[in-house]
């Protein structure tokens, strides 16, 4: 067998191998989704936990440059956090359960603020109707009403979800806590398993970053939505809407969520107003307010405040959001962009590697090799 002969073998063997690892890791990427899905019982609270540990990694660093042991620190970073996340839980689910509770009852009301809206609809329903019948040359097929369901009693509900809910934020706290007393050590030990001086460096630099911009992110975008919950609560206690606290709180942690927690919390306060008001521009109010502040946020504030630093594409966003929402809805939502950011840092942290040359090494796939190994053949068949 001639070294020509030899090389075409082995070229082939390669292509194969590559060819079965490549289709290997699309099919665990097609997989994983529904695995993560399937298993949102676990897989939920310990990527929150971590990405929430990732956040707290700098209030753990400070107390540990004062001389604090790790494990007292990261006792104290988890209670920090465990206090402001019930403050916030306790101003707007207590006064939320009032308003469920009142909501039977002012449907009257808000059926009769929105009768000029639903006049008019129906209107303009009616005009489209008989202009369809009248263009229509065959029969109109009936529609379809579907039965939905009276849901359950939200006591019930809750009972029934109270021991797994417990259990989760039991094992998510676990996370957060060992996550944090074992951080240095862990990150020390990384690092000097390294073979070399730059592969020790490059995984620095890769925790560094990823820290770095996770609880900047997290902090920065926590004060800015404090920061317009409150003056959204002020502006609802200046026009006498009941709860403002809570609906404050309602717009901060709907606005975590880009572009469709706004949109929920200024029909959510629409809502409201019309529970409360009996005049429908009033009523629109609260949700007007929110709007307004909102746009400045965007458009003012959280620019001017991150600037280029957290630059993310508007694309990716969307894409994280409706990928992380179908997994785990609404807290997947709340993760979309904190996992984001996370992937995108150690992307840019560690480069973008050919996938076949970073499993094969030396670029299984390129053509460069092929030619210079064809010349160094055809070479060595001439001096034979």
């Amino acid at each position: 067998m001639t070294v020509g002969e030899q090389q075409e073998i082995n070229r082939r063997r390669d292509r194969l191998l590559a060819s079965i690892a490549l289709t290997a890791g699309i099919g665990l990427i097609i997989a994983l989704p529904f695995a993560l899905r399937a298993g949102a019982e676990f897989f939920l609270p310990l990527t929150a936990a971590l990405v929430i540990a990732i956040a707290l990694v700098p209030l753990l660093e400070w107390m540990e440059r004062r001389r604090l042991p790790s494990g007292l620190a990261a006792l104290l970073a988890l209670i920090g956090f465990l206090l402001v996340a019930n403050t916030a839980l306790v101003l707007i689910i207590v006064p939320a359960t009032d308003w469920f509770r009142i909501l039977p009852e002012r449907l009257p009301q808000i059926q009769a603020n929105l009768a000029p809206l639903i006049d008019f609809y129906a209107n303009l329903q009616r005009f489209v109707d008989e202009t369809v019948r009248m263009l229509a040359t065959g029969p109109v097929a009936a529609a379809q009403t579907a039965a939905i369901d009276t849901p359950r009693s939200l006591l019930q509900f809750a009972a029934a979800s109270a021991p797994s809910a417990i259990v989760q934020m039991v094992f998510a706290l676990l996370i957060i806590y060992f996550f944090l007393a074992g951080w240095t050590r862990l990150r020390r030990r990384t690092i000097n398993s390294r073979d070399s001086f730059d592969g020790a460096l490059a995984v620095a630099r890769v925790i560094q970053n990823v820290v770095d911009a996770t609880s900047a992110y997290v902090i920065t975008i926590a004060t800015i939505n404090l920061g317009l919950g409150l003056a959204v609560a002020v502006s609802l206690w200046l026009i006498g809407m009941p709860s403002p606290w809570m609906w404050g709180g309602i717009v901060a942690l709907l606005n975590f969520i880009p572009y469709f927690g706004p949109m929920l919390a200024a029909v959510l306060l629409g809502l409201g107003g019309l529970m409360v008001f009996d005049d429908i521009w009033v009523a629109l109010l609260p949700a007007a307010l929110q709007v307004g502040f909102h746009m400045v946020e965007a458009n003012v504030v959280t620019p001017t405040v991150l600037g280029r630093r957290l630059t993310m594409n508007p694309l990716l966003i969307l894409v994280s959001l409706a990928f992380w929402g179908w997994v785990w809805g609404t807290p997947g939502a709340l993760l979309g962009v904190p996992l984001l950011i996370i992937l995108q840092t150690v992307v840019q942290a560690a480069g973008t590697p050919d996938i076949a040359g970073f499993l094969f090494e030396q670029g299984t796939l390129t053509v460069a090799p092929r030619k210079e190994n064809d010349e160094n053949g055809k070479t060595a068949e001439t001096d034979g």
